[in-house]
């Protein structure tokens, strides 16, 4: 079982991506052999807009997928831990928020569909595997 912690952008995706990234976001999340681990600070990033513009569908989405993962609890370690990616790294906020999260809970990888020359692909030598479902650099 590959422990898994899926990026916003994967959620939305899934949701209301073009085709091909949609396919790709969805066979993550539809994966038997993966057990996905979720934050507040995923559910902050894929909630708000579309409760804000009434789109319920996205909602019941966003919220089945959140409901049926593990939730990873806000701490000040968890804080402080990404804290110092960020700044080891280069990170922005939320991906040292999102990256930490998973760091906590101990997953296998961080699922996402940014570009692999995000800071996020920088990161080394911890005990987690950042994946991109873009084929391009």
């Amino acid at each position: 079982m590959v422990r898994t912690y899926p990026d916003a952008c994967v959620l939305i995706a899934a949701y209301r991506g073009q085709p091909e990234l949609q396919q790709r976001a969805m066979d993550i999340l539809d994966d038997p052999n993966r057990r996905f681990f979720v934050s507040d600070f995923l559910r902050l990033e894929v909630l708000p807009k579309p409760t804000y513009r009434q789109d319920n569908e996205e909602v019941a989405f966003m919220k089945t997928v959140l409901d049926a993962a593990e939730h990873i609890s806000v701490s000040d370690r968890l804080t402080a831990r990404a804290l110092e990616l960020a700044e080891t790294y280069g990170l922005t906020a939320l991906d040292a928020l999102h990256i930490g999260s998973a760091l906590e809970a101990g997953v296998d990888e961080f699922v996402t569909l940014e570009k692999r020359k995000r800071a996020m692909f920088r990161i080394t030598g911890l005990p987690l595997r950042v994946t991109s479902l873009l084929t391009d650099p």
